[in-house]
């Protein structure tokens, strides 16, 4: 039995695909990108082509797909992509990787979306990894729309080179808001939504939550091996990175790759519910200016809760705060009930304060967090204009100089260098 063969026939979608060439004996690189209307996908082509060689055989698959209620304008649109990679292929020449297809075309799979894609390509990934018996393959999340720094791969090659024992990663990206036929409304929007992002995960770092990573499906890697473990992707319509690298980020051997590497697009789009695409075209559409985002105010009750619990953990005698001693926000968002039988379970299912801690968080994990903020933000705090957010968030924070005077360019590029530290 092979390190995935049991959830290949348990959790693969499709049989094994037939591809032209079988994998190289030296493969270790292999990058997957789903694509449903991508007419411009032979961009992202281009950039991974202009990229460093990494030193190892590299791969990438591309799972041309739509689904079944795009009916005949899925047809074509699949045809149209196949048609672009083919024709690129046929003038690129020959180049430092192998470039595959998986044409999924519209299959009857319910719910069959990005995240099924995704799915499809990494599973096919594992695949390959298998026959030339590489638990430790590194799989590449990437997505059509976007390009990449051409030292993406040997950066991330050599990342994984270092930390032996990483299973997986998150990757440094920035919007491209410079392309000429992108106009200002929609430059404001994508700078707008970045923002959002940053902020968020740098209200997760003030609140001492210990797994603050972004979660971008365009911008992280995993080994083969751990993304068998870690069940396979998920197969939701929108947001199944945010859910499968979760399942990742709970791992001691999750690292972040800072420097920018990868550019997705500022372009509007409505095919999934979540992510830059449909965030933009709800802001556009909605004909408001300024995008609305969680209140900082929400991570500092945050900050309060974890200090509380780690206080108590490390020197109560109960193990947990009692729900008295909760934020109030907190307990409008939980009945004692809950607390009470949840604090009771982590504490009888583990010995020692650091197992203790992180089984809390397992369970009051990034999920329950954004499920507090939503349901705190409906009860108790109101969302705010996500420019006044991060200037008053860097005021509580002490992080920069006076915010107050910062605008959005300002504020971006502030958060960018945060992130790239």
């Amino acid at each position: 039995m092979t390190f995935a063969s049991d959830y290949l026939s348990k959790g693969a979608l499709f049989p094994p695909f037939t591809l032209p060439e079988p994998p190289d004996a030296g493969l270790g690189i292999i990058v997957v990108i789903p694509a449903y209307d991508e007419p411009e996908i032979n961009n992202c082509i281009t950039s991974l082509a202009a990229c460093i060689p990494p030193g190892t055989g590299t791969e990438v698959i591309i799972v041309v797909n739509s689904p079944a209620q795009s009916g005949r304008d899925g047809t074509s649109a699949n045809k149209r992509t196949i048609g672009a990679i083919r024709e690129w292929q046929r003038t690129a020449g020959e180049q430092f990787f192998r470039l595959f297809v998986l044409d999924a075309g519209q299959p009857g799979i319910k719910g069959w979306g990005v995240g099924a894609a995704r799915k499809t390509g990494m599973d096919e990934a594992v695949r390959r990894f298998e026959v030339v018996n590489n638990p430790d393959g590194v799989i590449l999340s990437l997505d059509a729309d976007c390009t990449v720094s051409e030292n993406y791969l040997a950066t991330v090659w050599e990342q994984f080179g270092k930390n032996r024992k990483a299973g997986g990663c998150s990757i440094g990206f920035r919007h491209r808001d410079d392309e000429p036929e992108t106009d200002r409304q929609q430059i404001s929007a994508v700078k707008q939504y970045e923002l959002h992002l940053r902020y968020f995960v740098a209200g997760l770092r003030y609140s001492t939550f210990p797994y603050s990573y972004h979660t971008v499906g365009s911008a992280f890697a995993v080994r083969a091996a751990r993304y068998v473990k870690a069940g396979g992707m998920c197969r939701k319509q929108g947001g199944e990175d945010f859910y499968f690298i979760r399942k990742l980020v709970t791992s001691d051997d999750f690292i972040e790759i800072k420097p920018e590497l990868v550019f997705p697009s500022a372009r509007i789009s409505a095919r999934v519910p979540f992510g830059t695409g449909p965030s933009l075209d709800r802001l556009l559409q909605s004909g408001c200016k300024d995008l609305l985002t969680y209140s900082p105010q929400s991570f500092v009750v945050l900050r309060e809760l974890f200090c509380l619990v780690r206080s108590e953990v490390y020197s109560g005698t109960s193990g947990f705060p009692d729900y008295t001693a909760l934020p109030v926000a907190v307990k409008s968002f939980m009945d004692k009930e809950i607390w009470v039988s949840r604090t009771a379970e982590v504490i009888s299912n583990t010995s020692d304060r650091q197992n203790r801690l992180k089984r809390f968080y397992s369970w009051f994990n990034a999920f329950m967090i954004v499920k507090f903020l939503n349901r705190s933000h409906e009860n108790t705090f109101k969302k705010v204009p996500v420019v006044l957010a991060a200037r008053e968030f860097l005021m509580l924070s002490g992080e920069m100089p006076w915010p107050a005077l910062a605008d959005m360019e300002t504020l971006l590029s502030y958060f960018r260098a945060v992130d790239s530290r």
